[in-house]
């Protein structure tokens, strides 16, 4: 078996010094431009690869980011790690994935897990069933840096990226209010979700703005499952003002809502419509999809999350510091063409 080149065999050959080989491969800017080409062109000619665990050694890295997510059976989340993995290749990065199935233990053990693994970050979105955080901040106190996205725990001096739904909330109430509808109900999602709560902020604020009376027996939730989420819709439909119009946590649970309404012999958009959030694609092309969808970004959060945890990496080397990034994208409306 041939032994793999080294910095040291290039040195020689070139007759300079293995710190000047080491630097040019580099790039360094103390190295003259044709010292670099002559180096990296030997490099290329050799089958040269860099020694990881040296590179490890040295800084103190592994060059792999953890990434904690609960599910990605949904679109929302495929379409997350899709944007993870693009931006971590382009940093030469890579990825160490698991998911939580919504699990707090679950969750618990993949933290414990990567850890062994010497990641050098975190990208987490909590499960929904997540109330003790003690793992994670264990993993901060570890010098861990950790990005959460989307579901943000009440977790005070974190970093995070999230898209603020209750602006998208808002625009969607007003749609129906200015298409006629005046009991409009709400499917929100699990009360530990920061993001149900903008949910519900943005539908108070939607309703409020045309003076309308709250009636709190319009707003109900699941736990995210298709049994939950059909109580909920029962529970809609048994009111003596029963909705005209319901708004649901995300597109799967749409879906659901929908699916429990016409077993109960109602007609989409005709005697009930639905507005989901998430705006995955195949939605649109249900045979009874909801007339509307709050985009969310899943992509653009995703992305972000990312720059701002290798940017946080990049940063530790240099100085420690106290300021917490929190970026927040603005949701918005998007109506769908429907169905003739």
């Amino acid at each position: 078996m041939v032994n793999p080149p080294t910095i040291k065999e290039i040195a020689k050959k070139l007759n300079i010094s293995i710190s000047t080989v080491s630097r040019a491969l580099h790039d360094h800017e103390r190295i003259n431009i044709m010292t670099r080409i002559r180096v990296q062109k030997l490099a290329r000619e050799m089958d040269y690869e860099p020694n990881q665990k040296a590179i490890f050694f040295q800084k103190k890295r592994s060059f792999t980011i953890g990434v904690i997510l609960p599910d990605l059976s949904e679109f929302y989340f495929s379409t997350a790690i899709s944007a993870i993995e693009d931006i971590s290749t382009q940093h030469k990065y890579s990825v160490l994935l698991g998911q939580s199935h919504d699990s707090e233990e679950r969750e618990k053990h993949l933290v414990e897990s990567i850890m062994h693994q010497r990641i050098d970050g975190l990208i987490i979105s909590i499960a929904k069933n997540t109330r003790n955080y003690d793992h994670l901040i264990q993993l901060k106190r570890h010098g861990v840096p950790i990005v959460f996205f989307d579901r943000v725990p009440a977790i005070p001096d974190i970093h995070y990226v999230a898209c603020n739904v209750e602006t998208g909330t808002v625009q969607a109430v007003n749609f129906l209010l200015a298409r006629g509808h005046r009991s409009i109900g709400m499917i929100n999602g699990p009360e530990s979700l920061y993001s149900c709560r903008q949910r519900k902020e943005g539908y108070l604020k939607g309703i409020g703005s045309q003076r309308l009376k709250y009636e709190p027996e319009l707003v109900t939730a699941t736990d995210l499952s298709r049994e939950s989420t059909e109580q909920a819709m029962a529970r809609l439909l048994s009111l003596k003002r029963k909705p005209t119009a319901v708004l649901c946590f995300n597109d799967n649970v749409t879906l659901d809502a929908i699916e429990y309404s016409r077993k109960m012999k109602l007609k989409i958009n005709k005697d009930i419509s639905f507005i989901s959030f998430s705006n995955q694609a195949l939605i649109r092309y249900a045979a009874f999809p909801p007339i509307a969808t709050i985009e969310q970004y899943p992509y653009e959060q995703a992305q972000q999350a990312t720059e701002l945890l290798l940017d946080l990496l990049d940063k530790r080397e240099q100085t420690e510091s106290n300021s917490f990034k929190k970026i927040s994208l603005e949701s918005r409306l998007a109506i769908h063409p429907q169905p003739k």
